[in-house]
């Protein structure tokens, strides 16, 4: 990069979702993308939390994924509500700090519960009879536990990497939200080397969240077809259908912002995916 001048900034102005007339209704499908994302998701947390019948491995591991779309969705729309009503613009460096680390830490934490599911429901299929035994509420726990720690390692390791940069006197981000790609483009560092400590990190995190995801469907397709009765196979599926819908839209939606937007995308395109990705999969 060639040399820029470089100052220490107070905080971020965001450009918003759109500066075009034709998506002004944006906002306002936001809000209720939001709503819905919102009621739904915290009645669920409610519902586990009151029906003992619930109080099982399997409803622990969606009440906290359930709780991660809470604080995913929360991280982010009603700052983007302040934006679009009050047209206050501005977030202080903190703030966007504490906004991209709960960013990153719930993406990488969802990845992480849904490879847990994955083997959750390896077991529930393919080990029937052992299931209780061993996903029991300890082992649940601590797969769980487990993944928030490697989330928080991750998500500081990110946020640690883009908050160390050196920003430009003009600290606009054409975004809104807080995100890795508007934040280096203001930023005056040479970050070749940034780039590749977050292509390492979230390599390690996607990969082997993939490859737990792919060896359990690797057995439980193959024990589903061995199923003779219809009714059984349709329940067996059924158990699988909310987990593969979810991974479905969740890996399509990163496959399209990384490898089918080209760099000289449109920046809307580039917002509108990221509306999908932040209130649509948790809804």
């Amino acid at each position: 990069m060639a040399p820029r001048n470089c100052t220490m900034v107070a905080g971020f102005i965001f450009r918003g979702i759109t500066d075009s007339a034709k998506l002004q209704n944006i906002p306002s499908v936001f809000f209720a993308i939001y709503f819905c994302a919102l009621v739904g998701t915290v009645g669920m947390i409610v519902l586990i939390r009151v029906d003992f019948q619930l109080h099982s491995s399997r409803y622990l591991i969606l009440s906290n994924l359930s709780l991660l779309d809470v604080v995913y969705s929360s991280a982010i729309a009603p700052k983007t509500m302040v934006i679009s009503l009050v047209k206050s613009k501005d977030i202080s460096f903190p703030g966007c700090v504490v906004q991209f680390f709960l960013f990153s830490f719930c993406a990488n934490n969802e990845l992480c519960l849904l490879s847990v599911v994955a083997y959750d429901r390896f077991m529930a299929i393919c080990s029937l009879l052992l299931y209780n035994v061993i996903m029991s509420k300890r082992i649940c726990f601590q797969l769980v536990a487990g993944s928030y720690l490697c989330a928080c390692v991750n998500a500081t390791v990110h946020t640690c990497i883009v908050f160390t940069l050196s920003f430009v006197h003009s600290s606009v981000l054409n975004h809104f939200f807080c995100n890795i790609c508007p934040l280096q483009e203001i930023s005056c560092s040479y970050f070749r080397t940034d780039k590749l400590m977050h292509f390492i990190f979230a390599a390690i995190e996607t990969i082997g969240t993939i490859f737990t995801i792919l060896i359990s469907y690797i057995y439980i397709i193959p024990a589903i077809l061995r199923i003779r009765s219809t009714a059984g196979r349709h329940k067996a599926f059924s158990i699988c259908a909310s987990h593969l819908t979810v991974l479905s839209i969740l890996y399509g939606t990163l496959i399209f912002t990384y490898l089918c937007l080209s760099p000289g995308s449109s920046v809307d395109w580039e917002k509108m995916v990221a509306m999908f990705d932040t209130l649509v999969i948790p809804m």
